[in-house]
């Protein structure tokens, strides 16, 4: 039987004493010297940054498009089987953003629970909860679904007030990330594994889908490279005992170092980020 998605995600936070997710994104065109010509360099590359970094972590996230596109799918299974072999309890989430409903969306879970194994994926809730629901058939596994994305454009459509009124019985206005937040809170959560992608460049907004959500485990990207504020982000987004968040970096840690030492480079970043989270955290009961 699968074990819990977010049982695994609190045990991981709590041995780790980390909310940091490291994100695997491998560009060709960034991998280090000694990688170059290799046949499973995609491979190669991921394993090494997540046996530097396997301590320092409550979760892995490998994005599904940079595999994909250099016909790694290969690797990309080998790598999360890497995980779940070599650093049991570490969860994965599988970066996916899918987003389809009926037998499509059956076999987008398929592809993502029984290929790759991951432990839990990304999904666009934008076609609602009939997209949402086969995902949710797979018991014990994870799904993050998006809410207040970081990027720039994504208050074109998840800022848009969808209130109904007053005979719908809310107050004030509500915007379509906050549905979106309270929805997956509540009818939503068959199972109790839903999550939520709520991006650190929105601080406000990820108080506020905190406060909505408060039990659920926000997927954060956004720090780093994007330059997202660490303290603003935990201090918003953390829930009552100090976790409830998996704080992605990926491009200031995979390619922190060029040469043969760009693990130990990844490692070094990582446990700076670590420690930077670590600092603004609450303390834990």
């Amino acid at each position: 039987m699968t074990a819990s998605f977010t049982l695994s995600l609190k045990q991981a936070w709590r041995r780790a004493d980390s909310m940091l997710c490291v994100g695997l994104d491998p560009d060709p065109a960034r991998l280090p010297a000694p990688l170059h010509g290799k046949a499973d360099a995609t491979f190669q590359f991921c394993r090494a940054i997540v046996d530097a970094t396997a301590d320092l972590v409550c979760a892995f996230k490998p994005q599904i498009a940079y595999f994909a596109a250099q016909r790694a799918e290969d690797q990309l299974e080998a790598l999360i089987a890497h995980i779940h072999a070599h650093h049991p309890g570490i969860p994965v989430v599988l970066d996916a953003k899918r987003g389809d409903i009926g037998s499509t969306a059956e076999q987008y879970a398929r592809e993502a629970f029984e290929r790759y194994k991951a432990d839990a994926v990304t999904v666009n809730p934008y076609m609602g909860f009939d997209s949402i629901e086969p995902w949710l058939a797979h018991a014990g596994r994870g799904v993050f679904l998006l809410c207040r994305t970081s990027n720039p454009g994504g208050a074109d459509l998840q800022s848009l007030d969808v209130s109904q009124g007053v005979s719908q019985g809310l107050v004030g206005h509500e915007r379509l990330y906050e549905r979106v937040a309270r929805l997956a809170s509540g009818s939503w959560n068959r199972g109790g594994e839903l999550g939520l992608v709520v991006g650190a460049t929105v601080p406000a907004e990820l108080a506020r889908v905190r406060e909505l959500a408060p039990e659920l485990p926000l997927l954060v990207p956004g720090i780093g490279a994007q330059g997202g504020d660490v303290a603003a982000t935990v201090q918003a987004g953390s829930s009552t005992d100090g976790t409830g968040m998996l704080i992605n970096s990926s491009r200031a840690i995979l390619y922190a170092g060029k040469g043969d030492d760009f693990a130990a480079a990844a490692r070094q970043a990582a446990l700076e980020t670590r420690d930077a989270i670590n600092r603004f955290r609450r303390p834990q009961p």
